[in-house]
């Protein structure tokens, strides 16, 4: 059995951590997008070489399919004001509302800031800059650490409001306030289906040249959707893999990518994915179909809790394009999985070594 195939049976989760200074956190994009380091890694020896994103193309075979997460970021972090509903108290305390999944007409799950202080019942306000409130919500249920789900006032366009009030959810190591710039740099030039509260970052890199130029290759491109929540970056609270639990996120594979990857296995062509979010989603449709003893991907919706740790058996990926990942993370996890955990942390010991961008707008790594 491969370093890659061990079982994750009696790990911990400290067996994922590695030392990063704060300095090699990026906080800002690259000057133009696609201009990053990329560490290209053989996940069978672990061999490594240092190499630009622009070498990407380079690295792919004709006949390879692509496949990216069209999901699209929405301004999801809010600022709110306190009252309570029964007393109609004026609005006090600035409250910051992380918006994570849509949970039925009108009402989110949401990150609460300061958590302790908004109890069931409360109503929060959502001012415009000019003062005007444009939403309200009703605090309905409670849960740990932070979580309410929140139950909004009707308005006829719910996602025009947030394009106006709301703020891109860059994560919380970026230690700065969001800017206008970072409406279009913290999402994928082909994002179309909105729904993420966090960029599935791996797409970040590409350009509408370097697309065209994979497609001249003989790459075939295809796309599916992973709105990325708090089944993503949620922190672990566990200390055995074993007992990692993530929430779900909901998915959708469309007619044309599921025959495309249908048509890449009989063909056996690689497939590779852009991101953890793909590889998540593409294995759990596989996962699906494995266990009703189907006939390959078909067209559907879903949701998926699915946790990829060492002692994995990938059934589509062959090839990842991802970022660097956060110390004793999930997705650091999932591509320990699939290249081994000794290769990878000793590849994650290069990379900050010769100084690579770390985390959501940093450099990125393709293992295949």
């Amino acid at each position: 059995m491969s370093e890659a195939e061990q079982s994750a049976a009696g790990l911990r989760v400290e067996d994922f951590d590695f030392e990063l200074p704060q300095e090699l956190i990026a906080q800002q994009p690259p000057p133009e997008r696609g201009h990053s380091r990329m560490l290209a890694m053989n996940r069978a020896t672990g061999a490594l070489r240092d190499a630009s994103f622009s070498d990407f193309p380079f690295l792919l075979q004709p006949g390879d399919l692509l496949v990216l997460n069209d999901s699209r970021v929405i301004p999801a972090r809010l600022y709110a004001c306190r009252t309570l509903r029964r007393e109609r108290e004026k609005p006090s305390g600035r409250i910051e509302v992380m918006l994570t999944e849509p949970a039925g007409e009108n009402t989110w799950r949401a990150l609460v800031k300061p958590g302790k202080k908004v109890g069931v019942g409360e109503r929060l306000i959502f001012p415009a800059a000019s003062g005007e409130t444009l939403l309200e919500a009703e605090v309905a249920e409670r849960g740990e650490f932070g979580e309410r789900l929140l139950r909004f006032e009707p308005v006829d366009d719910f996602f025009a409001v947030l394009e106006r009030i709301g703020h891109m959810p860059l994560p919380p190591y970026i230690r700065r306030d969001d800017v206008l710039a970072d409406r279009e740099r913290y999402q994928t030039v082909f994002a179309r289906e909105r729904g993420s509260v966090a960029a599935p970052t791996a797409g970040l890199h590409f350009t509408p040249q370097l697309l065209d130029s994979l497609t001249a290759k003989g790459v075939e491109l295809a796309h599916v959707t992973l709105h990325v929540g708090l089944g993503t970056f949620a922190p672990l609270r566990v200390d055995r893999v074993d007992d990692v639990h993530l929430h779900r996120e909901r998915y959708t594979i469309d007619a044309a990518a599921a025959e495309a990857v249908n048509r890449a296995v009989r063909e056996e062509r690689r497939i590779v994915a852009v991101g953890t979010t793909v590889v998540r989603t593409l294995e759990s449709a596989a996962a699906d179909v494995s266990r009703a003893h189907g006939g390959g991907l078909k067209p559907h919706c879903g949701e998926t809790e699915i946790f990829i740790a060492p002692g994995f058996e990938f059934r589509l990926v062959g090839g990842l394009l991802t970022n660097f990942h956060l110390p004793k993370s999930s997705l650091l996890m999932l591509v320990s999985a699939f290249a081994g955990r000794e290769r990878v942390l000793a590849a994650y010991r290069h990379a900050v070594q010769e100084k690579y961008r770390f985390f959501s707008y940093g450099d990125c790594m393709f293992l295949a």
